[in-house]
This record gives C-alpha cells, structure tokens and sequence, in this order.
C-alpha cells in the first residue's frame, strides 16, 4: 500500500468518543485494528497501550445518557492499521 506514510502515529491512549480528551479524529479516519491477548476485538471504545487495557461496551446496557456502560478488560494490548 502506498498510504502508510500518510497514516500518523497510532497514539499510546485512544478513545472512539469524541468528548474525551483522548480522541483523535486524524487518526480514527483509518481502519484501525486492536488485539487484547492475541485476540482481534472489534467493538473497543478506548484503549491504553502502556496500561494495558481497553474498554468494551458492557452488553445493551446504556447510562442515564444513553452512552454504553464499558467494562474494561486488561491484558497485552496491540493497535495496528488495517
């Protein structure tokens, strides 16, 4: 592929919800993959490489906002483009 080096930096934390401090919309214009002990999950909120987590959606549960409830699992954590 010839757009690798138009693609920035994956950051250390990401977040899909753009009122959090740590969403980045450049980045999230790409496809991008993330595994949790070698395993690829495709509905992750947020993540943290160096901490070792990343937040899922808790079900079909929703708070008083209508926002998922997230429940974190930790483990190995990779993100990569797709």
């Amino acid at each position: 592929m010839t757009d690798t080096a138009e693609r920035p930096p994956l950051p250390d934390h990401l977040a899909v919800n753009p009122k959090s401090p740590h969403y980045v919309a450049a980045i999230l214009e790409h496809d991008i993959g993330i595994r949790i002990n070698d395993k690829e999950r495709f509905d992750v909120e947020e993540y943290c490489i160096s901490e070792g987590w990343i937040k899922v959606p808790a079900g079909k549960t929703v708070d008083r906002h209508g926002n998922p409830l997230l429940i974190k699992l930790k483990g190995k954590v990779e993100a990569f483009y797709k």
